[in-house]
């Protein structure tokens, strides 16, 4: 089981930040190009009221060209626009405001001031008298939606940095709890694994103290001893096949679930309530699986379906059937049920509703049966207080002809 970032986990996160890149640069070449096409588009108006202000100074009817000018020209101009003589003397301004609490000197030296960033931003329009010469000059500036939007990309890409920022934060502080849930969970996971059969061997022995001049009970009591024996050599295998790529060979899932049932039978806790355990349907199909990590995954549910079980007779049952493609496995309990949305959750790593449980054993189910038998595991039905139906999908083996 990897608890780190491998080289997939930074090709991902290289490949999430060359598209975040993309769409920034994206977003900021469409939108300059948009304040480019709107810059123009004020140009146009500007270089209008020019041409309008030519037509006027070689007309004699003034006052109806200046309301045509005004009524459809200079109530559209929404930027700020100051109109100068030749010589740079302002004449009027439009969309500036003024500070009424400004002295005359200081409003001077306010247009002053306006006009020269005017001119930085744009090139002045000039207005040309009959014979051709200049006679007025139009300084412009940028609207307040050009502004906004030359703007906008770069608030975007801010305001996208700090939510990567605290979203990464985020993520990487569920994992390190996570990745630190899973350590504790695998030790005692592995406390847990060792502690059945040990315990059968201390029992085991004072039995054979007990009976040493008695060669039947010894004989029986070596046999147990031997399947405890063979059991702490399965824990070894398991552990050794977390985190590498299993063997999977095509087996019955039905001999599979018999073997673990019954060296339960006989080690099941006494905890004054009796618990039927069997396995039920079709006995002659295969699946594609490996055999210590899949028991591993029968005594799982078995534990979890001991835990829910609450009241003093219990029963366990697995039953086997298929379809064309697949091996479906129903694991039902009548223990206290699970609330549906908590379905999902149990298959976290560090999520129990036991006091004392650490959340490891249905989420190593999950990883076992998906990643490394490409199947499901999931829960079919629950009902509280009535009990549950975990479902397994695995992959049918071929038949061999």
């Amino acid at each position: 089981m990897k608890l780190s970032g491998g080289p997939g986990s930074i090709k991902l996160k290289l490949t999430l930040i060359i598209i975040g890149a993309i769409i920034a640069f994206g977003t900021l070449f469409y939108t300059q190009d948009l304040v480019m096409h709107l810059q123009e588009r004020e140009k146009e108006i500007v270089q209008l009221y020019a041409n309008s202000l030519e037509f006027i100074a070689n007309t004699e009817n003034i006052d109806i060209n200046f309301n045509f000018i005004f009524d459809n020209i200079i109530k559209r101009i929404d930027f700020p626009l100051i109109l100068t003589d030749k010589n740079n003397n302002i004449n009027s301004y439009k969309n500036i405001y003024i500070d009424p609490k400004l002295s005359e000197n200081q409003t001077k030296d306010y247009l002053s001031n306006k006009l020269y960033e005017l001119s930085k931003q744009h090139p002045s329009i000039n207005v040309l008298g009959p014979n051709g010469r200049s006679l007025q000059r139009i300084y412009f500036g940028d609207s307040d939606i050009i502004l906004r939007l030359r703007y906008y990309p770069y608030l975007q890409i801010v305001f996208a940095l700090i939510y990567l920022i605290i979203a990464y934060s985020s993520f990487s502080y569920v994992k390190k709890s996570e990745q630190r849930n899973i350590w504790v969970g695998m030790s005692k996971e592995t406390a847990h694994q060792l502690g059945t059969p040990i315990s059968s061997l201390m029992g085991w022995n004072e039995i054979l103290k007990m009976n040493y001049n008695n060669p039947d009970k010894v004989l029986d009591t070596s046999e147990e001893i031997e399947s405890d024996l063979t059991r702490l050599n399965k824990i070894t295998k398991r552990f050794s096949k977390i985190g590498s790529k299993p063997e999977l060979q095509s087996l019955s899932p039905y001999e599979i679930v018999s073997n673990v049932i019954n060296y339960f039978q006989r080690r099941l806790p006494q905890s004054g309530k009796t618990v039927d355990l069997n396995v039920a349907g079709e006995k002659d199909v295969n699946g594609m699986l490996n055999t210590e990590l899949f028991e591993w995954v029968i005594e799982n549910l078995i534990k979890n379906a001991l835990d829910a079980i609450e009241h003093k007779k219990g029963k366990i049952t697995f039953t086997i059937h298929s379809n064309k493609n697949n091996i479906e496995i129903d694991v039902s309990d009548n223990g206290k049920g699970i609330e549906h949305r908590n379905w999902q959750d149990i298959f976290r790593p560090g999520y129990s509703t036991k006091r004392r449980g650490w959340g490891l054993g249905l989420s190593l189910s999950k990883r076992i049966v998906e990643d490394y038998h490409n199947g499901k595991i999931f829960v079919n039905q629950s009902i509280i207080n009535e009990g549950t139906i975990f479902r397994i999908i695995l992959r049918k083996a071929e038949k061999v002809t």
